[in-house]
């Protein structure tokens, strides 16, 4: 009898810690840009869907400032269930106008990522004085580099180390002027357009720099700190429905994804990455690539995509999911983003 009961506390220990795991190892960080019904669609969402979302997630989510999150994942602290983030990108000054009284209706904490050379030059970007009363109404401010550039782009012969040299030049300044002006210290970055590259990544991570991507995907204390992704969730992807799935979403455990890096130069390729949870079953997972599923192979803890068709001209990515054993509702997220420029080397807004 004693042995049942020493066995049973175990099975318990073991199903609690698991439990904990799942649930404590976890984060969500939503991507917004402008909160209005009059800015282009596909990086807008209105001012009455944006209090529908924010509603939802004061009733059923811990929204957490951005810095707590990451400094509780990078140190590999528990966060509570469900925990997210809400982000902006590009400073519109429509976030302060519409989506700031929203979010302070809900006492929710949020981040803006802005770009600093364009304050008070521009009259659709957030002013000094706007983010100062912002901050202190429970709103933070990060870096999105001095200008919304394309940080993929180079000059005319330009060399690599020159084009690293200059974007992290213009990176390090408007880091400055968030400090200057506001105070900011956390080193936070996110990628302009989404687009990084190895070498961006490397960098900034040696300089000390969090980085934040635009593909999809949960964040777990073992996701890559240099390129964290996060939700879109305007636009297209505004629907609450199918954003709360997203919401719920968890970081799939990804090793050795090959090619590691965003830049290929188009199909066909073989994209391969491994995946080793006790709850996920391989056997379950399936890769989307613009709405259509992929044949994929699996070979065990071993997933390959086989590319074919040509990859369009700018951003794109393939997302793979798979549900939770643990928690069927839930779905393990994992995103690869691809990067392909124009024939000439440009890249397409």
């Amino acid at each position: 009898m004693d042995r049942i009961i020493f066995y049973v506390l175990i099975c318990l220990g073991l199903c609690i810690s698991s439990s904990k795991t799942l649930a404590g190892d976890n984060a969500v960080i939503l991507l917004y840009h402008h909160v209005s019904e009059s800015t282009p669609a596909s990086t807008s969402v209105s001012p009455d869907t944006f209090k529908a979302h924010m509603a939802y997630l004061a009733d059923n989510y811990t929204v957490l400032p951005l810095k707590d999150i990451v400094t509780a994942l990078k140190n590999k602290q528990s966060l509570p269930d469900k925990a997210i983030a809400v982000t902006f990108d590009d400073g519109f000054n429509n976030i302060y106008q519409n989506g700031h009284p929203i979010l302070t209706k809900y006492n929710l904490p949020y981040t803006v990522f802005i770009n600093p050379d364009l304050v008070d030059k521009v009259n659709y970007h957030l002013s000094w004085d706007d983010m100062r009363v912002m901050e202190k109404q429970g709103a933070s401010f990060a870096n999105h580099n001095l200008r919304h550039e394309h940080l993929l782009s180079r000059l005319p012969n330009e060399s690599d180390e020159a084009w690293l040299t200059r974007r992290i030049s213009d990176i390090q300044a408007a880091e400055q002027l968030l400090k200057d002006n506001l105070g900011v210290k956390d080193k936070f970055f996110a990628y302009p357009y989404g687009e990084y590259s190895p070498e961006l990544q490397a960098r900034l991570t040696k300089l000390g720099y969090v980085g934040f991507a635009q593909y999809s995907g949960a964040i777990a204390s073992f996701s890559d700190f240099s390129a964290l992704p996060r939700f879109p969730a305007a636009g297209i992807y505004a629907n609450l429905d199918r954003l709360k799935v997203k919401m719920a979403s968890l970081a799939m455990p990804v090793q050795n994804p090959f090619p590691d890096t965003p830049l290929v130069k188009g199909a066909p390729f073989t994209f391969e990455f491994s995946v080793h949870s006790d709850d996920i079953n391989n056997n379950q997972i399936a890769c989307y690539f613009q709405g259509d599923r992929q044949k994929i192979t699996i070979n065990d803890e071993l997933i390959t995509v086989d590319f074919k068709q040509k990859l369009p001209v700018g951003r794109s990515r393939v997302n793979c999911t798979a549900p939770s054993k643990r928690e069927p509702s839930r779905y393990y997220w994992y995103s690869k983003p691809w990067f392909i420029p124009t024939e000439s080397g440009d890249w397409p807004d």
